[in-house]
C-alpha cells in the first residue's frame, strides 16, 4: 500500500472517493471521471475533527484498512471483527440501540497533520469507517455517530474498488 501525498490529490491515476456531507452523497471517481454515486449517512452531530464529538471529520483521508472480505452481506462487526452473526430484524430486536456495523469496513486515516491526523483530531484513532447499516436506516440524512454509513450493496461496490491506499476526500 502506498500512502497518498497531499500534493498529489486528487489523483491523476486510479480510483478515489469523494464524500459530500451536505449532499449526503459518495462519488467514486476514476481519475477525473465519476463512476458511481451513492447516498450515505454521516454524523448526526455534523462535521468536525475532535475525538468524542460524534462528528464526521473533513479533509483528505485514505483507506488504511479494508476489513471483511468474504463475509456475507449483513455480517455483524464488533471491534472490527466479525461476530459470526448476520443482521436480521430478530437480532435487532434483541439488541435495541446498538450502532450496527455491517458487511464491510473501510477504515480511514487522515492525511492532514493537526486537522485530521494526530492528537485529538486523528480520524484513525477515532475509528472513522465507511460501513454498512441496517436496511431500515435512512440514507441521505445525517444519522451516524461520525462514520459514513452505506447500504450493503453500495458498500460492496465501493469496497471492490477502494483498496487500502485509496484517497478519500470528505467535505461539506
Amino acid at each position: 500500500m502506498r500512502t497518498p501525498r497531499l500534493d498529489d490529490l486528487p489523483p491523476a491515476r486510479g480510483h478515489w472517493l469523494e464524500i459530500d456531507t451536505t449532499a449526503q452523497r459518495l462519488v467514486v471517481w476514476r481519475e477525473r471521471e465519476p463512476l458511481a454515486d451513492y447516498p450515505v449517512s454521516t454524523g448526526a452531530a455534523g462535521t468536525g475533527q475532535r475525538e468524542g464529538s460524534g462528528q464526521t471529520p473533513l479533509g483528505w483521508h485514505y483507506v488504511r484498512a479494508a476489513i471483511g472480505a468474504g463475509e456475507p452481506p449483513g455480517a455483524v462487526f464488533r471491534g472490527r471483527r466479525p461476530t459470526g452473526e448476520v443482521f436480521s430484524p430478530a437480532l435487532a430486536a434483541g439488541h435495541p440501540g446498538r450502532d450496527w456495523i455491517l458487511t464491510r469496513i473501510l477504515w480511514l486515516c487522515g492525511l492532514e497533520p493537526g486537522h485530521n491526523r494526530g492528537g485529538d483530531v486523528d480520524s484513525q484513532r477515532r475509528y472513522i469507517y465507511l460501513h454498512g447499516t441496517p436496511p431500515d436506516q435512512p440514507m441521505g440524512e445525517a444519522r451516524s455517530h461520525g462514520c459514513i454509513r452505506l447500504r450493503d450493496a453500495d458498500l460492496l461496490a465501493v469496497f471492490a474498488l477502494a483498496v487500502p491506499g485509496t484517497p478519500v476526500w470528505l467535505h461539506d
